[in-house]
This record gives C-alpha cells, sequence and structure tokens, in this order.
C-alpha cells in the first residue's frame, strides 16, 4: 500500500503545517511522534514497536500504513523540505532586492528550524539513512534546496559586483545554519527574527569585506 503524503495547508511563520482532513491531522500527529523517537534513540536505536507505542496506532497497523521505520524517516524528511521550500518561494514572490531575499531564505529556515528543533536535529543526525527510491527522492529536494539558494548567491553577486565562489558561499551558510541545534539559546540568541538579522550581517558583510580586501590587494 502506497504510503500518505502530509498535508499542504500551511501557516505563514515557522510553525507546524495545519492538516486539512481528519486523516491528514492523523498523519500529522504520527509524524510528530516518529520524530520525537527517532529524536530520543535515534533512527537505529528505534523499533516499530516504539514508534506504535509512542503513536498509539496498533503494531499492525502501523506496519499496514508505514511498512517500516525507513517510510517513516522518509515521510519526515520529506514533509520539511516540501515545506520550507513551498514558505520559501510564498516569502520571494514579492521581493526584488537582491540583499534582502539571502535574508529572507535565512530567517525562512531560522524559523522553521526553531519551531521544529527535533526534526532538524533528525535530519542532521539521519542524514544518510534513506537509500534506493527513497533515498534518491530526499536527495533530489535537497539538490532543489540547494539550487534555490545558489540562484540567490548567484544574482546577489551579479547585482553587487562581487567575486567569489557562489558554491562556497552557499555551502558556509548551510554550515552555519543547520549546526543551530548544537549552540542556540533562546535566552541569549534571541528569537528567529534576531538571530537571521545578526547571521544575515555576519554572512554578507563577511562576504563584501572579502572582496574589499582583495581588491586592495591588488592595487598594492
Amino acid at each position: 500500500m502506497a504510503s500518505p503524503s502530509p498535508a499542504k495547508p500551511a501557516s505563514r511563520r515557522g510553525g507546524p503545517r495545519v492538516p486539512a482532513t481528519r486523516f491528514d491531522r492523523r498523519l500529522a500527529k504520527i509524524l510528530t511522534h516518529a520524530t520525537d523517537v527517532f529524536y530520543e534513540k535515534g533512527y537505529a536505536g528505534a523499533s516499530m514497536r516504539d514508534l506504535s507505542r509512542a503513536s498509539g496506532m496498533s503494531l499492525a497497523g502501523m506496519y499496514y500504513y508505514f511498512e517500516s521505520k525507513e517510510r517513516l524517516l522518509y515521510l519526515i524528511q520529506k514533509h520539511t523540505f516540501t515545506t520550507i521550500m513551498e514558505r520559501l518561494r510564498e516569502r520571494l514572490q514579492d521581493e526584488s532586492d537582491p540583499d534582502q531575499r539571502i535574508r529572507i531564505f535565512i530567517l525562512n529556515h531560522l524559523e522553521y528550524f526553531l519551531a521544529n528543533q527535533k526534526a532538524m536535529t533528525v535530519l542532521s543526525h539521519e542524514d544518510d539513512v534513506l537509500k534506493n527510491n527513497l533515498g534518491a527522492e530526499i536527495a533530489a529536494l535537497k539538490r532543489e534546496y540547494y539550487r534555490i539558494c545558489l540562484e540567490l548567491m548567484d544574482n546577489y553577486k551579479r547585482a553587487r559586483g562581487l567575486e567569489f565562489s557562489s558554491r562556497v558561499a552557499v555551502l558556509s551558510l548551510f554550515g552555519m545554519m543547520n549546526w543551530l541545534y548544537t549552540w542556540y539559546n533562546p535566552r541569549v540568541d534571541g528569537d528567529a527574527d534576531e538571530l537571521a538579522r545578526q547571521m544575515g550581517d555576519t554572512f554578507l558583510q563577511g562576504i563584501c569585506s572579502v572582496n574589499e580586501g582583495r581588491a586592495a590587494s591588488q592595487r598594492k
């Protein structure tokens, strides 16, 4: 039996999507419970019985709908990446300034990250677990997300007349954002808006300063 997919409707900010039907709401709860189990036990240490117990679904029902814990991890990852990209595209529609578009990318990522820290931690820890067709589909979503950021970086570079490797810049930005779960403290680091502002300043000013330093050395 084909596994169900999470529902479409979403809130504007980084909080959980609001499922449209009773079945979608049930699925969303199951994915939340599965995320909790993977977060606490790790993917390798979690069993279908653990997932069944946490979700309140019978073990037979769990196998009937999801076949394996791999399928649940796949649904968590697919839901995460599709949600982030849908929200990002909505936000980018109304903004043309290259600087602000990168800042929107950062804010969109951090909002979702901070509202769904367990899910993002699971994604970081279990990044290479999925294999075959499931793994290929998630890898394609990741490449699409990377390409969106790369295009934003290329446009920023052209608009500002800068010279740097967009690939290195994009991967550095992801490194800054994705390790957030190891150090983020809301009492010290602020909310998503404040953190995105600081991270955007650090990142974009760093790119500009590198180019200024290169230009100065060439004038000598």
